[in-house]
């Protein structure tokens, strides 16, 4: 009785390990011929082609939630035949090659990978339905997957892209601007409950109203800023708003500051105060003793862009800075747009405290 769940595994890890820039290895069922003005055609062995559809727009989600991406395949023409389908989902990099192997599925059969082990389901609500369920939607579950469905010989494909909501925000660590290589740049987003920035993420940033004149590091190791407002110091009067580039830099060698990218909080963050103000650590200890830890900078941001956090108070951060969230501007609450002011990294001093605490 062991023997069956042993062969199934084994054909499922089989699946993974196969290995083509496009495909997963099997032999296909349909070769490729020149017509008579030279376009390549698609012959059928048997006369009927496999069609594999997902959605062409973007599904779009938040961290912590459950989403799914949705995956149909069909014949043509129909068949009433019994096919014996295998599944098998992957995440892809911007440029399509396969970054990782998130579930494959014999049947009623699956198995789920790496960081998607306990989330990552099939979803067949339908007869000819592959879709893929996502539980606790995580930052770095955004990018685009593949759906692929083998049908004995026969094997096709499709992409779609998974975005999350959230927020890009500037960061530069205590000891100044331009100051991260590009692997310090990814640690101490993660640091502050955040990853680095993708290039889509950025651009969708400027598109809401991000104008920052300082360069930073992105996901893919190349350096930008966005600029909604041009200025001589900032790219020059006479260009037009948008994205700059400093294109790929060397990822040890050169240094900038980093986008960072959080989304929506599984928490929720708040004010302390004291009487007399306190110090960083005395700052920690409080948090601590409200049940909560002390807030990062990604806590602080995505609380102020999704639940509209507004204190007019500044509070230390667990990186050692001072911040507070506007957004409701007024007076003596700093300029007269929304957003987190920052009183940088004092070296001294009292403040209040921005905690968090999960839910």
């Amino acid at each position: 009785m062991l023997l069956l769940p042993l062969l199934l595994k084994a054909t499922l890890l089989r699946m993974v390990n196969s290995y083509h820039p496009f495909y997963n290895g099997f032999y296909y069922n349909h070769v490729m011929n020149d017509d008579d003005n030279g376009n390549e055609k698609v012959v059928d062995f048997n006369g009927v082609r496999l069609v594999v559809e997902t959605s062409k727009d973007p599904i779009y989600s938040f961290s912590g939630v459950n989403v799914t991406l949705p995956c149909h395949y069909h014949h043509e023409p129909e068949s009433e035949a019994k096919h014996k389908i295998r599944i098998k989902w992957s995440k892809l990099r911007d440029d399509y090659t396969k970054e990782q192997d998130v579930l494959v599925a014999i049947g009623k059969t699956y198995m789920a990978f790496g960081d998607f082990q306990g989330r990552a389901h099939l979803h067949r609500a339908g007869q000819r339905e592959a879709s893929l369920l996502i539980s606790d939607v995580r930052l770095q579950d955004d990018g685009k997957y593949r759906c692929e469905v083998i049908d004995g010989l026969e094997d096709a494909s499709d992409v779609v892209e998974l975005r999350l909501r959230g927020i890009v925000f500037p960061y530069q660590p205590p000891r100044g601007q331009y100051s991260l290589n590009f692997h310090e740049a990814e640690r101490v987003c993660q640091e502050q409950g955040s990853l680095i920035a993708t290039f889509h993420q950025l651009f969708q940033a400027w598109s809401e109203g991000l104008d920052w004149c300082n360069a930073g590091w992105l996901a893919d190791g190349t350096v930008h800023y966005p600029i909604r407002l041009p200025r001589k110091p900032c790219g020059g009067v006479h260009l037009a708003p948008g994205i700059r580039s400093y294109g790929p830099r060397h990822r040890h060698l050169h240094r900038f500051d980093v986008f960072c990218f959080s989304s929506r909080l599984r928490g929720e963050v708040f004010y302390l105060e004291h009487p007399t103000r306190m110090t960083l650590e005395e700052a920690k200890q409080a948090c601590q003793d409200a049940g909560a830890e002390i807030a990062k900078v990604g806590h602080l941001y995505s609380a102020w862009k999704f639940h509209g956090l507004d204190r007019c108070d500044a509070g230390w951060l667990a990186d050692g800075s001072v911040r507070y969230p506007i957004a409701k501007p007024r007076p003596n609450c700093g300029p007269a747009e929304p957003g987190v002011r920052s009183f940088g990294f004092p070296s001294k001093g009292r403040f209040g405290v921005f905690c968090y605490k999960e839910r």
